[in-house]
């Protein structure tokens, strides 16, 4: 990016502010005039943008990364009810995370505690078992109280041991119950004698007993709601104005057809929930879409308590009957679409609805009789079949509104910012009038900082935007100064994003099915991602309404896409041949037939690629970006032609271009997405977007013609000789941004500055002629781009200055990668 200096918009002379940049405190002074970059910002306080609701910003909470179990849910047990199984993954038994010492059965029989939790444990005399708990172990805390509990059955009197220790010995006093009878619930108490992470509980029986849901939970949860304090503590911290859940994937995969009691368990379900209300001993457990089982511990009734602990607005998710995250199937049972429909309108009762009505009666019974009214809820969530979904998603909001006409329903786009999905997802959410639209998005940090002004040209009039998940593709500070940069343009456009949360919001570090995520944590610590921080600083700063303000640019320095070539596979196994590229003039550039070797390939990705028969192959179908290079990164303005044919494999086929290293290049994905979709998209320092996309499939074993023809920024596809689609990458990424608001209560006027840019940023303010107090409160983060924040280092943490020298018109130095509030009190 330019340093050109940019034209200053009021009379002050680049010299005489950078005199008045030298004796302001607070300011970063730089070491010469070529670290730093010129700007101007001007404010016109007189005039009133938009309004910025309470609820702009929050969270979205999903059980990925295992947030739940092991995570926000602070049980301590895993596996509590003995009913992991090989059906819901490969790896796992009813005995996983426990050992048994003596004789022991797990049987699922008439014997068990309760239809909906099926398999029990069977001890015989003189045997115990142990659990193992999450991460290392159970973590305990010295001085702390834990609570005990399990359900047993004992034909005769049974003396059962309970024992809390790890490898150095007991963490607190052991303690007898003696269980007698049919199934009932035994509790106990300890006190840690001394801390461990790596805990065990012991459970041992003098006589043989049947034990259930056995259970070790901290006393001191937050608000004693039985939620991991210092998660919970650092979601408050947020003060978000919502809380989005259960999902995300979990809501719209796996069978619709919820827990059936007489047939036992319907493996692999939707989230459904009234699976997860009433007792705990009552909630059958499920296999979650990420790969492991959910106990349910944290349900909808605890979801709704959290939300209302933290000040937040509850926004529930709810399946819409067509599958999405890769499934694509829509369900054509019309009982079944009945039946999800009333359990919507029971949910809305059961938040909402007096105590005299079934399910507000439910609600009471919990503990709860006052309600927690739910104002949103959302129906579906990422369906890649926009008309299949949205031809329920109208039964289902006709429905709501004939019975809660107060309760706004939230459509979707789909699972991306753009493309065939997202437009006719729009088009049909238009033309029917929608209130609120939910949008899905995760981009490199450059696709953040080019569309700032994505909301700019959104129909005032129209569905308001509901943004309810994006993140930028890593943790580091670069990840989060794109997402600041990019949240000064959702706040200039609260009159039409009206909601927005970034996601995922947990990650549990030895559990991750996804990155990035916005809090981190193990079984005796968490910490916040540097994309945290900036979440934070935003949500508790964030105004009543918009100022408007313009800025200066940063003049935009680019040239033609330049790089090699490359050909890659994912989850498939591939052929390529001939492969050439020419240059505009025609010029060869590479010629490879593949008739001997291919030393001119550079393996920068995984797999396994040999030449057979004349044809480059990758014959690993379970591994991912496997991409080989060939070429000068210097090359542009050329012509790629290549053939590809699948051979085997859940996708396509990946051609690559403008390569310059393994995290930067551009790549037309040919069956992506479980082959459902091509895109290309560019990746720029590991992080990708889409740049352009549509439906479609690569068959089995067709040989395609592919030609990339590559202009200056312009790019054009073709596919067995017909155009397949073209764009033109030519949108700056403007690293200097910023945003004011006011604040109502405080008087404040909120000066928010991004500055992603390696070099300090020496800026004119103009306030448009508003009286200021001299004194204003800074709050700084600045880091390295490259920067993480780890559970023993925080590299990334807001520093609070004050800065002597606001007026009517005053200079301020923005450091080089850094956002910066400066909060100017009006007189």
């Amino acid at each position: 990016m330019s340093r050109t200096r940019t034209r200053w918009r009021f009379g002050l002379t680049a010299a005489a502010l950078l005199v008045a940049s030298t004796v302001v405190p607070g300011t970063t002074v730089p070491a010469s005039a070529a670290d730093v970059t010129d700007y101007a910002i001007t404010v016109d306080p007189k005039r009133s943008g938009p309004a910025i609701g309470d609820t702009l910003y929050g969270v979205f909470f999903e059980d990925i990364n295992r947030a739940a179990d092991g995570g926000l849910y602070a049980e301590l047990v895993q596996n509590r009810s003995f009913e992991y199984g090989t059906a819901d993954n490969a790896s796992y038994t009813p005995l996983t995370s426990w050992t048994v010492s003596g004789g022991a059965r797990t049987p699922d029989d008439d014997g068990r505690l309760d239809a909906r939790n099926r398999t029990y444990l069977s001890l015989d005399g003189g045997s115990s078992v142990t659990n193992s708990g999450y991460n290392t172990g159970i973590r305990v805390e010295s001085g702390k109280t834990y609570d005990f509990s399990a359900w047993v059955r004992a034909d005769a009197k049974a003396p059962l041991t309970v024992t809390l220790h790890d490898a150095d010995g007991t963490l607190a006093e052991a303690r007898q119950v003696t269980a007698h009878g049919g199934w009932a619930r035994y509790r106990a108490r300890f006190t840690a004698t001394r801390g461990s992470t790596t805990g065990r509980l012991t459970v041992a029986a003098d006589g043989p007993v049947a034990l259930d849901m056995v259970s070790l939970m901290p006393r001191d949860t937050y608000k004693g709601h039985g939620l991991r304090k210092d998660l919970a503590e650092k979601i408050a911290a947020l003060h978000p104005g919502f809380v989005r859940f259960p999902g995300g994937c979990l809501v719209n995969t796996g069978s619709m057809q919820g827990y059936d009691e007489a047939s036992g368990f319907q493996r692999k379900r939707a989230y459904q929930w009234k699976d997860t209300v009433g007792p705990v001993e009552r909630r059958a457990t499920n296999s979650n879409f990420w790969g492991y089982n959910q106990s349910y511990g944290l349900g909808y009734f605890e979801y709704f308590q959290f939300a209302e602990d933290i000040g937040a607005m509850p926004l529930p998710v709810v399946p819409a009957l067509v599958t999405g995250c890769g499934q694509n199937r829509a369900t054509d049972d019309a009982a079944l679409l009945r039946r999800h429909i009333q359990d919507t309108l029971d949910l809305i009762e059961f938040a909402n609805g007096p105590v005299t009505s079934e399910w507000g009666a439910r609600r009471a019974a919990m503990g709860h009789p006052k309600p927690f009214h739910l104002t949103h809820l959302e129906v579906g969530n990422e369906e890649n079949l926009p008309d299949e979904f949205f031809a329920r998603f109208t039964q289902f909001r006709s429905a709501i509104a004939a019975a809660y006409p107060d309760v706004t329903v939230i459509s979707n786009s789909g699972p991306d910012d753009s493309g065939t999905t997202f437009d006719t997802a729009w088009k049909l959410n238009r033309d029917a009038g929608v209130g609120m639209v939910d949008e899905h998005y995760y981009n490199s940090p450059q696709w953040f900082l080019q569309n700032n002004d994505r909301y700019d040209t959104y129909d005032r009039n129209g569905p308001k935007v509901f943004l309810g998940e994006y993140a930028s593709g890593g943790n580091t500070f670069r990840n989060a100064l794109a997402e600041a940069a990019y949240m000064t343009g959702l706040e200039r456009n609260a009159d039409v994003v009206e909601l927005a949360s970034y996601a995922p919001l947990l990650a549990n570090e030895d559990y991750v099915q996804w990155r990035p995520d916005m809090i981190w944590f193990n079984n005796h610590a968490s910490w916040g991602s540097a994309d945290y921080e900036v979440q934070k600083l935003f949500m508790n700063n964030v105004g009543d309404r918009v100022v408007p303000s313009t800025a200066t640019g940063t003049p935009a320095v680019s040239g033609p896409i330049a790089g090699a070539v490359g050909l890659s596979t994912w989850a498939t196994t591939a052929a390529y041949d001939d492969v050439r590229v020419t240059g505009a003039d025609g010029t060869p550039l590479l010629d490879e037939d593949f008739g001997g070797d291919a030393t001119r390939w550079n393996h920068t990705g995984g797999g396994s690629w040999s030449v057979e028969d004349g044809q480059y192959v990758q014959s690993d179908v379970s591994a991912e970006n496997t991409m080989v290079s060939a070429g000068d990164p210097a090359w542009h303005d050329y012509d790629l032609h290549v053939k590809a044919t699948k051979r085997s494999g859940k996708e396509g086929f990946l051609v690559a271009f403008g390569v310059k290293d393994t995290g930067t290049y551009y790549w037309w994905n040919l069956g992506g997405w479980n082959n459902t979709t091509s895109a290309v998209e560019q990746a720029v320092d590991g992080g990708k977007s889409t740049l352009i996309s549509r439906p479609g499939s690569i068959e089995t074993g067709w040989a395609y013609d592919i030609g990339i023809k590559v202009r200056g920024r312009q790019v054009t596809l073709l596919l067995d000789g017909q155009e397949w689609g073209s764009f033109t990458d030519d949108k700056p990424a403007e690293p200097f941004r910023q945003v004011v608001t006011r604040d109502a209560r405080t008087g404040d006027l909120i000066l928010k500055v991004v500055n992603a840019q390696s070099t300090d940023a020496r800026t004119a303010v103009d306030l448009g002629g508003a009286k200021v107090a001299r004194k204003a409160a800074v709050t700084t983060l600045s880091a390295a781009p490259e920067a993480v924040n780890t559970e023993t280092a925080t590299a990334v943490a807001p520093v609070r200055s004050t800065f002597d020298g606001a007026a009517g018109r005053f200079t301020y130095t923005f450091p080089a990668n850094s956002v910066t509030f400066l909060r100017i009190r009006q007189r």
